[in-house]
C-alpha cells in the first residue's frame, strides 16, 4: 500500500493533478493504518488508474469493522475526492480527444452508464420538443425539467427522467415552473429547434428565464435553466449540476461557476465544449454513433465517474423493483393522477399494436383505475386476467 500511495510522486503530474494528489494524501492520513493493512498488487503507472485503484481500496477492500465511528466520514470524503478526481481526469481528455475515441469510450462503458436507458429518455424528450410546456401533462413537463415523481408510470416512462442533471432539489424553480409554464415557454422560444444557436438567442432565453421569477420570492438559478436548454437543444447545451460542477470546470480549465453565472455559462461551458475537436467531428457510422452525435453536447456527462451502482440508483430501476403494495388495516397511500394525465398514459399504452381489442374497449375503466393511482401495466394486466 505504501508503494501505491507514493507512486504519483514519480508521475509527470500537472499542477491541477498535483494539487488533487496532495489533497487526497492529506485525507488519507487519519486512516493510514487502516489503508496499510490492505494488500495491493496492482500499481498503475498513470494517475487515473491510480485513482481507480485507491478508490477500490477505499470502497471495497478496507476493513470497515476496524474503523472507529469518527473515521467513517473521512473514508466517505476520501471516496468523494477520488470520484471527483476521476471525473475531472476523464472529462479533461475531451479537450484533445477525436470523435472516434469519444464514441468508443462511451460505447465500451454502455452497461455501467446505463446508456440504453439514458438514450430512451432523450428519444422521449424528442417527441415533446415541438409541444409547449403549458400544453403538456404534468408528468411530461417534469420529465422535460428533470424531476422524478411516483406518477411517472414505468409502462410509459421506461427511464429515469433525472438523467442528465436532476433538478429535484431546485424547489424555487419548480414552484415557478408549476405556476407559470407559459413563462418558461416564452424563454425556450428564443432557442431555435434546429440550426445555429447564437449568443443573441441565448441572451433572449436568459432574460425571459429571469423574468419568470419577477414578483416572486424564489431566486432564479443556473442549473435548472441549463437542464431546460439541454432538453431543447442537446446538440448545443451541456447541463450542469452542483455536485459535478467542480470536476467540469477544472477539466475545462475555468474558474468554478456560481449559481447565477448565466453569462459565463455561455462562454466558459457552451463555447468551450463547442471548440473541442470531437464536437465538430461528431457523426454516425452506425445507429448508436448517430444517436450520440444528435445529443453531442450531453456527452461530457458520460465521462463523469460511473460504477456498478449507477444502474440501481436509477429511479426507473427502483420503481421496477419496488415491493408490491400490500393492503393493511391502515390502508395504503395511492398517488392520484389528473384525469388528463391518466387518459394520456393509458392511450399511449393502448396504442401498442399488440394490444387486444377487447382490452382497448375497456379504456374508460382503465383510465378510472389509473386516475386513482394504480399503474397502467398493473391495470391492464388486471383487465387481461378478468376478461381473458
Amino acid at each position: 500500500m505504501k508503494k501505491l500511495l507514493i507512486s504519483p510522486s514519480n508521475m509527470a503530474l500537472g499542477e491541477q493533478e498535483s494539487q488533487i494528489y496532495q489533497n487526497i494524501l492529506k485525507q488519507s492520513t487519519e486512516i493510514s493504518l487502516n489503508l496499510m493493512a490492505v494488500k495491493v498488487e496492482n500499481h498503475p503507472e498513470d494517475f487515473l488508474g491510480w485513482c481507480y485503484e485507491l478508490l477500490d481500496v477505499a470502497k471495497n477492500r478496507i476493513n470497515f469493522d476496524l474503523l472507529d465511528d469518527h473515521q467513517l466520514p473521512t473514508v466517505k470524503k476520501l471516496q468523494d475526492m477520488l470520484i471527483s478526481a476521476i471525473s475531472f481526469l476523464q472529462v479533461k481528455t475531451l479537450r484533445i480527444a477525436p470523435w472516434p475515441v469519444v464514441s468508443d469510450f462511451i460505447t465500451q462503458r454502455s452497461d455501467v452508464l446505463v446508456l440504453d436507458e439514458q438514450l430512451k429518455l432523450m428519444d422521449y424528450i424528442a417527441t415533446l420538443r415541438d409541444d409547449k410546456l403549458q400544453d403538456m401533462i404534468v408528468e411530461d413537463r417534469l420529465a422535460f425539467a428533470g424531476k422524478h415523481t411516483a406518477k411517472h408510470d414505468t409502462s410509459v416512462y421506461q427511464f429515469d427522467v433525472e438523467w442528465f442533471a436532476s433538478t429535484k432539489s431546485a424547489k424555487g424553480f419548480h414552484q415557478q415552473f408549476a405556476d407559470l409554464p407559459d413563462a418558461f415557454d416564452e424563454a425556450l422560444a428564443h432557442i431555435p429547434l434546429e440550426g445555429p444557436v447564437t449568443l443573441e438567442n441565448y441572451q433572449g432565453f436568459t432574460i425571459a428565464f429571469l423574468s419568470a421569477f419577477n414578483g416572486s420570492d424564489e431566486k432564479p438559478t443556473l442549473a435548472p435553466a441549463t437542464r431546460l436548454l439541454a432538453m431543447r437543444r442537446p446538440d448545443v447545451f451541456t447541463p450542469i449540476t452542483n455536485n459535478r460542477l467542480d470536476a467540469l470546470c477544472q477539466a475545462l480549465g475555468v474558474t468554478r461557476l456560481n449559481n447565477r453565472d448565466f453569462e459565463r455559462y455561455w462562454q466558459d461551458i457552451v463555447q468551450a465544449i463547442a471548440k473541442m475537436p470531437w464536437f465538430a467531428m461528431a457523426s454516425g457510422t452506425n445507429e448508436l454513433e448517430s444517436k450520440l452525435a444528435e445529443v453531442k453536447a450531453l456527452l461530457p456527462i458520460f465521462f463523469y465517474y460511473a460504477d456498478e451502482d449507477t444502474k440501481t440508483s436509477s429511479n426507473y430501476y427502483k420503481l421496477l423493483h419496488k415491493p408490491k403494495r400490500t393492503t393493511t388495516s391502515s390502508g395504503s397511500k395511492s398517488v392520484r393522477r389528473s384525469k388528463e394525465s391518466a387518459a394520456t398514459l393509458v392511450d399511449r399504452a393502448l396504442s401498442d399494436e399488440s394490444m387486444p381489442e377487447h382490452i382497448r374497449s375497456k379504456r374508460d375503466s382503465i383510465i378510472a383505475e389509473v386516475e386513482k393511482g394504480r399503474s397502467v401495466d398493473e391495470t391492464i394486466q388486471l383487465m387481461r386476467t378478468i376478461f381473458g
